[in-house]
């Protein structure tokens, strides 16, 4: 998998952007609290990639939030999920970040003739978040 992509399937970077996108920015003494199943090291981990790729602000009194980047890339998350949970990858009852890793994966190894509609755009919005964001981060994508 090239470096890029792969340093966006991240599990807890994954975890880390689609709960600010869904519930707003979370203030930096409530990030464990809030995602309980990372541990303190991942959260970590998490909040350092997602601020060397520019994915998020720290907003004072409000917290982390997401950039413009951060919201593009929790968009492509959700395309990639939505996918994964129709095609049942990786399996049936897969949680959120193993659809959006396993769909991710996908869009680099198959064939664009054998790409459904739908796989086709989250690889399109994939190449797209990559070319477009890729070259803002603050450090290389493979370093975060």
């Amino acid at each position: 998998m090239p470096e890029p992509l792969a340093a966006l399937c991240f599990a807890p970077l994954i975890r880390l952007v689609s709960e600010v996108d869904d519930h707003g920015p979370i203030r930096a003494g409530r990030l464990s609290a809030t995602l309980p199943d990372l541990t303190t090291h991942q959260v970590r981990q998490a909040t350092r990639r997602a601020r060397a790729l520019g994915l998020v602000t720290e907003r004072p009194g409000d917290g982390l939030d997401l950039t413009e980047a951060g919201r593009d890339l929790a968009d492509l998350y959700d395309h990639a999920a939505r996918w994964a949970r129709t095609a049942q990858r990786p399996s049936p009852n897969a949680d959120f970040e193993s659809r959006v890793q396993s769909a991710l994966r996908r869009t680099l190894f198959a064939e664009a003739t054998v790409r459904d509609g739908a796989l086709a755009r989250v690889s399109e919005l994939a190449d797209l978040w990559l070319a477009f964001w890729g070259a803002e981060a603050d450090e290389p994508l493979s370093a975060a």
